[in-house]
């Protein structure tokens, strides 16, 4: 019989920036758990104390200074097991993301990130200073280094680690989500794991923060890079490892999920925790009978539960019936709180208020257009006042992309769940949805999408088909590729051109958007930072 020398506990939990009472409570809470089932050490993910990431909060002593206090209250109550945490830490009037050792009720060790990313969604050289000493502790005979996140994606800190006499590599992680993260995850700590010739212990944060999703989904690999252990996605977990001799023994490994299945588990993480955190009451949302506002609702019902969930529907003298019919079927099917709201009136009062300024030369059709989205706007707004409940946008990536989307109209509101969903997905999680129990009436998938602001009008009549779209968009957006390169992967010139060119013309409205979970490797969030006023053309 194998003889276990020790386990081991990853602290898979979901923390909140600047709560840090509330924080440390759910540590300690998931310190006695994991002492009750035998584990001897415990790891938390990056900044645990702090909640990650807590941005501007460390520009203010008295944070760093609470952060302090914290952690010495936190540490004399940690008996009978070691835990490994995450925090900002001071030395020198120097700020660092770090990683206290605690024994005892004492500090014993600390270990202070290395490599600090400063791209895509991370701006850690705004705050931090980089460590640059390993980290190394025992117990059970066992010697274990220390990293954090970024230092075994790059660098040579966790070669440095094991020079240092380390037998099994603890990292902390707060690594944010997007589609397809975990192959990357996995291949940066395949590399370390080859090189240094240790298993590789890999503790993530769970949850979402503003726009960013952290997924949890922690591992362990062997010394060769083979998968141990893989813990839950999407949720918390007290994550129990085996270790003999430092190596993890290994268990059973469950299929991963589809890619559907893993983004409407994210899209759900994302609005609840975001309602939760914020301490809001519920959602409401407008209900049009299209597929966009079918999936807000779908999601939001799973998430949150359908009595936080409020829709309404506003029909015009544009809107078809089969919409009505739709969208009362979905509200009875998933039991949400519904009401119809006609805009007619208002809008027919708009018309004649303002008479001969929208039949001058310069009024359009999409003043009109515009006129509709921004009564049902200020419609939901009213509403949201009244109940606190927030407002959910409907609008998704492919067009917002591309301004086909109206500023104080459908815009309005104070989450974006679809923010980085590309229309072409939102089909693909309607169906997804669908498979787990009829939610979404059949004719909302199928029927050709409208906005439904002029007679007979679908989208396709301003935009390329959406797979055309959706195509570019990630080409240009997502992957930074130039003109030539998209135009070499055989879309038509034209199209190319025009897709470019709007979303470099609709930056202003990206720019007042709602907050919305950040799912693919770029959205328009913390990680797409171009300039309004700018007069560079795209050319090669």
């Amino acid at each position: 019989m194998t003889r276990i020398i020790m386990k081991l506990a990853i602290a898979q939990i979901d923390l909140t920036v600047g709560n840090l009472e509330g924080n440390a409570a759910k540590i300690l809470d998931t310190v006695h758990q994991a002492r009750d089932a035998g584990a001897r050490l415990v790891v938390t993910p990056e900044l645990a104390l702090s909640g990650y990431p807590p941005e501007d909060l460390l520009l203010r002593d008295g944070f760093e200074l609470a952060c302090r206090e914290a952690l010495a209250n936190l540490a004399i109550k940690i008996k009978g097991v070691t835990l490994v945490i995450g925090h900002p830490h001071r030395v020198d009037h120097k700020l660092y993301n770090a990683a206290s050792v605690i024994h005892d009720g004492g500090i014993i060790a600390t270990y202070l990130k290395s490599s600090l990313p400063n791209d895509s969604v991370f701006d850690e050289r705004r705050y931090f200073e980089p460590g640059s000493d390993p980290c190394i502790f025992e117990l059970s005979g066992i010697k274990f280094g220390i990293q954090i996140c970024q230092d075994i994606w790059q660098g040579n800190s966790a070669r440095r680690t094991r020079e240092a006499g380390a037998n099994a590599l603890l990292v902390l992680n707060a690594s944010p989500y997007h589609m397809r993260k975990q192959a990357l995850r996995y291949q940066a700590a395949r590399q370390q794991a080859d090189e240094i010739g240790i298993p590789i212990i890999y503790a993530n944060l769970v949850g979402a923060q503003d726009e960013l999703l952290f997924d949890g989904a922690s591992f362990a690999i062997d010394a060769e890079g083979k998968l141990t252990h893989q813990f839950p996605a999407f949720r918390e977990s007290l994550g129990l490892i085996d270790l003999q001799n430092g190596v993890p023994v290994p268990v059973e490994i469950a299929a991963p999920p589809s890619l559907e299945a893993e983004i409407y588990q994210a899209l759900c993480l994302g609005l609840k925790t975001y309602i939760e955190k914020n301490h809001l009451p519920g959602v409401l949302l407008g209900l049009s009978g299209g597929v966009d506002s079918a999936l807000v609702m779908a999601i939001a019902v799973d998430a949150l539960g359908a009595d936080k969930v409020e829709a309404i529907m506003m029909p015009s003298r544009f809107t078809a019936d089969i919409s009505l019919w739709d969208a009362r079927a979905m509200a009875k099917t998933l039991n949400v709180r519904y009401s119809e709201i006609s805009i007619e009136p208002v809008f027919t009062q708009f018309l004649e208020t303002l008479g001969n300024k929208l039949l001058g030369r310069h009024a359009t059709a999409t003043t009109q257009e515009n006129l509709q989205a921004r009564i049902r706007g200020n419609m939901l707004m009213a509403l949201s006042n009244k109940s606190g409940a927030i407002v959910l946008t409907t609008g998704n990536k492919s067009e917002t992309a591309v301004g086909y989307c109206t500023l104080y109209g459908d815009m309005a509101g104070g989450f974006s769940v679809l923010k980085d969903i590309s229309k072409t997905m939102v089909y693909r999680l309607c169906r997804y949805r669908n498979s787990l129990g009829k939610a979404i009436p059949e004719r909302v998938i199928t029927r050709p999408p409208s906005a439904e602001l002029r007679p007979g009008q679908t989208d396709q009549d301003s935009l390329p088909p959406y797979d055309v779209l959706d195509g570019i968009v990630e080409a240009y957006m997502e992957r930074d590729l130039s003109l030539q390169e998209i135009l070499d992967m055989d879309y038509a010139e034209a199209d190319v051109r025009r897709v470019i060119n709007l979303i470099r013309q609709n930056e202003y409205k990206r720019r007042q958007s709602a907050p919305g979970p950040r799912i693919t490797k770029r959205a328009f969030g913390k990680d797409w930072r171009y300039p309004i006023t700018a007069s560079y053309q795209d050319e090669f």
